[in-house]
């Protein structure tokens, strides 16, 4: 079976689960198109809608277009008694894989989901949205009673955690610690009392991660009191769990919060040392070289060249590496190294080299859980276009990272755009740097 004909059966299955004939969808959608105040031209009767939803499922099957696809996502989004479900095992997510089978972009995927994902916020719905119906009823008996903590009840946690993260640069943050505090405190509570142990490693796993996020998260939202505290649960957690590289990504994620807090540069290179010293005894290549990446960031920031480009060569050495096996294979690539090698150069080199390095690092973080990266690495290539005295092309770069940083909220992207503007004040009197600043007080308001 192709993949086109498995998206037509599996549409077919989710309709008859909710008992719907031909018919009965087509007026479902309907009714969903006019509670969203679609135009009716565009659904103009039952029985042309009832074609549409017969041709999905046909022997040769079409993929529902966008319009489509916007009812029939809010149509699974909810369970038949009405609640919101999101997260994995729920009809939404099954019609999302529908979409993948019919050959649909990734990003338009994504898209869906963030749409549905801030449609939940919006109506007040959190972390409930990411488990399904079942898996609600687990986490109360656990958090009732932890010594029934089982597997289901872990994996649901951490698909949570993992739905989050995946909406990192699609969703402001504070809507993203909306969903994430409660699979935090969830973790506190299972954490306090004796769980079966066969369950307690994976447990800790999410702990981690869970707590980790919501330091960056706290963070990002200008709770600098709240991150510290998040993030020394995560480092306590990783260390009870006993995987060195697990310690590593949480001093790293800590290390690039303080790099823009008032602590600063040396308090974050203490950091990012715990993070090389960790990820060497840990199971990651890719891990490791993240670490060396960000070390020879900072030894750039400080001016020590040749400490950059040893750390650097690190880097390479081990994103080269063979990572059939690694734990983490999705937390480094060589496009993000691009991007540190950029800063390095920025700051210790040749701000023509890191323009073209910038350029296919953010060339390379084409995918939406990296559009906030991609911001940072624009606003990089920036600055590189001001130390190569092309001002007006840096400020066209950066009306690109005001409308990303407007879209998060995000503190990390929106610092390091104002420092990029700094760069500019020679030019304050100069047009362009006048339209940036507008745009900035538009957007971002200070």
């Amino acid at each position: 079976m192709d993949g086109r004909a498995a998206g037509a059966a599996a549409l077919r299955t989710l309709r008859h689960r909710r008992g719907l004939s031909l018919s009965g969808a087509a007026r479902a959608l309907l009714s969903i198109a006019a509670e969203l105040q679609q135009p009716r031209s565009a659904f103009p009767t039952v029985a042309s809608v009832q074609r549409s939803v017969a041709r999905w499922e046909s022997r040769t099957p079409v993929l529902p277009d966008e319009r489509y696809q916007f009812l029939l996502a809010h149509l699974y989004a909810r369970t038949p008694t009405g609640e919101v479900a999101l997260g994995t095992g729920s009809d939404f997510a099954e019609f999302l894989q529908v979409l993948a089978d019919f050959g649909e972009s990734e990003r338009r995927i994504a898209e869906l989901r963030s749409l549905m994902v801030r449609a939940a916020t919006d109506s007040g719905g959190g972390m409930l949205a990411f488990l399904s119906p079942g898996l609600q009823a687990t986490l109360s008996t656990a958090l009732a009673d932890p010594s029934r903590t089982d597997e289901a009840t872990v994996a649901g946690l951490a698909s949570v955690v993992s739905d989050v993260n995946a909406q990192v640069g699609s969703l402001p943050f504070v809507r993203l610690q909306l969903i994430l505090s409660p699979a935090v405190e969830a973790c506190r509570q299972l954490l306090l009392e004796p769980v079966p142990a066969p369950v307690m490693p994976a447990l800790r796993e999410v702990a981690v991660a869970a707590s980790a996020l919501a330091g960056r998260l706290a963070f990002e939202t200008r709770d600098d009191a709240a991150s510290r505290a998040l993030y020394a649960e995560a480092t306590d957690q990783a260390e009870r769990l006993g995987q060195p590289w697990r310690r590593a990504v949480v001093h790293m994620s800590h290390a690039l919060v303080t790099l823009y807090s008032v602590q600063g540069l040396d308090v974050a290179r203490r950091l990012v040392d715990r993070a090389v010293r960790a990820a060497r005894s840990g199971d990651s290549h890719l891990v490791r070289s993240r670490a060396h990446a960000l070390q020879a960031e900072l030894a750039a920031r400080a001016g020590f060249e040749r400490q950059a480009q040893a750390a650097l060569g690190l880097a390479w050495y081990d994103v080269d590496a063979d990572h059939t096996e690694d734990p983490a294979p999705a937390s480094f690539s060589p496009g993000h190294l691009r991007g540190f090698e950029g800063v390095c150069q920025l700051y210790v080199g040749d701000p023509s080299i890191a323009h073209e390095q910038f350029t296919d690092s953010a060339n390379a973080l084409a995918a939406p859980r990296e559009h906030v990266q991609r911001a940072i690495v624009t606003t990089d290539q920036a600055l590189a276009r001001i130390r190569m005295d092309d001002p007006r092309a840096a400020a066209d770069l950066l009306h690109e990272c005001v409308t990303a940083a407007s879209t998060t909220g995000g503190r990390v992207s929106a610092l390091r755009l104002w420092r990029a503007r700094n760069e500019l004040r020679p030019w304050r009197r100069e047009d362009f740097v006048a339209a940036l600043d507008d745009h900035l007080m538009d957007v971002l308001g200070s």
